[in-house]
C-alpha cells in the first residue's frame, strides 16, 4: 500500500476528497472466504436416504382388523369397545383362524385420533407385535 505526503509547500496541496474502497474491499474478500469455509462445516449431516411420500388407498378386506384409538385412550376392535390386555390373544385367534381356513393373514389397521396420546396405540402395536401379526397400517386422513 503506497502513501502519498504532500508538503504544504507544494502546488499540488490540494485535498483528496475519493474515498479509499481497497480497505472494505479486502476485509469484504477475508469475510467471504471465512464464510466459505464455515458453511459446509456447520451445515454437515449424517447422510440419510429419506423415504417418498405415496398414498396408496386401503384395500379394504374383510379379514383385515381395524383398530380404533379415541382421544380418551379408549381401544375399539371393528367398532366395537375392547379391553387393550384383550388384543393379544384375539389377534393370536385371528391369525390362528386365518391360517386353519387357508386365508391370507389378516392386517392391523390403527385409526388414532390425532390428539390421542401414544401409549394406547403404543400397547397396540405391542400386542400386534407379541401375537405375531405381519402388518400393521396406520390410517390417516388425506393431506389437503
Amino acid at each position: 500500500m503506497a502513501v502519498t505526503v504532500h508538503s504544504p509547500d507544494s502546488e499540488d496541496a490540494e485535498l483528496n476528497t475519493t474515498i479509499n474502497t481497497t480497505p472494505l474491499v479486502d476485509v469484504m474478500l477475508v469475510m467471504l472466504i471465512i464464510f466459505l469455509i464455515t458453511v459446509p462445516v456447520a451445515l454437515k449431516q449424517v447422510p440419510v436416504q429419506l423415504p417418498n411420500a405415496i398414498n396408496i388407498a386401503t384395500q379394504t378386506k374383510p379379514e383385515n382388523i381395524v383398530i380404533a384409538v379415541d382421544k380418551d385412550g379408549d381401544v375399539y376392535w371393528n367398532n366395537a369397545p375392547v379391553d387393550v390386555s384383550d388384543l393379544r390373544p384375539r389377534f393370536g385367534a385371528a391369525l390362528l383362524k386365518a391360517q386353519s381356513s387357508g386365508h391370507a393373514l389378516p392386517e392391523v389397521h390403527i385409526r388414532g385420533d390425532k390428539s390421542a396420546r401414544f401409549e394406547p396405540i403404543g400397547r397396540v402395536i405391542l400386542a400386534a407385535q407379541q401375537a405375531g401379526v405381519p402388518k400393521v397400517a396406520f390410517i390417516l386422513e388425506p393431506h389437503n
